[in-house]
């Protein structure tokens, strides 16, 4: 049984387990899954997931992370974070990431716009950003459904195995019921 956050009509956002993590180590260290994230080259063991989600466990204000689940399977499907929530000034950053096998079935589509109702309804945040690899084109068109707008970009920014080093843009989005000062 699994604790829902929040539902769609797909997915769903449920508390993190500690069940979950060793699904979401293997994908982590998938080389397909860590291309486009920050630091494809470090291989993790099981033990830092462990660690890991303990201390996420325990701090409860500055990140909160998500199990993604098939709301007909109840499986695992991803991982979605809010990351370095800033109360004060209203931000936090976005980051997920799905297992291969579950690549273009408009999962991630449905969890970020999940997430983004969390963050603005739920944390009354007023903005929330994304990095993202130029070259990542899947991920760009998640957070373009989702109403986040290309913010900058840094030039030839991060080196992505097989790639080269590419550019490193921002995406960002506000809330439509939060004041934007």
């Amino acid at each position: 049984m699994r604790a829902v956050v929040l539902m769609g009509s797909r997915v769903s956002l449920c508390v993190l387990t500690k069940d979950d993590v060793r699904q979401a180590w293997v994908w982590w260290n998938d080389r397909n899954v860590r291309r486009y994230l920050t630091s494809p080259e470090e291989v993790f063991f099981y033990e830092d997931e462990l660690e890991w989600y303990e201390a996420l466990r325990k701090q409860k204000r500055s990140e909160k992370v998500f199990s993604i689940v098939e709301n007909s399977l109840k499986s695992l499907v991803g991982l979605i974070g809010l990351h370095r929530i800033d109360h004060y000034n209203g931000t936090a950053e976005l980051g997920y990431f799905l297992g291969p096998e579950h690549w273009g079935r408009g999962y991630a589509t449905e969890a970020v716009s999940l997430a983004a109702d969390y963050a603005f309804s739920w944390l009354r945040l007023r903005k929330l950003y994304a990095r993202v690899f130029e070259t990542n084109l899947a991920s760009i068109r998640v957070l373009e459904k989702n109403g986040f707008r290309l913010a900058g970009r840094l030039r030839r920014h991060q080196y992505v195995p097989g790639e080269g080093f590419v550019d490193l843009l921002f995406y960002e989005k506000f809330s439509k019921n939060l004041p934007q000062y």
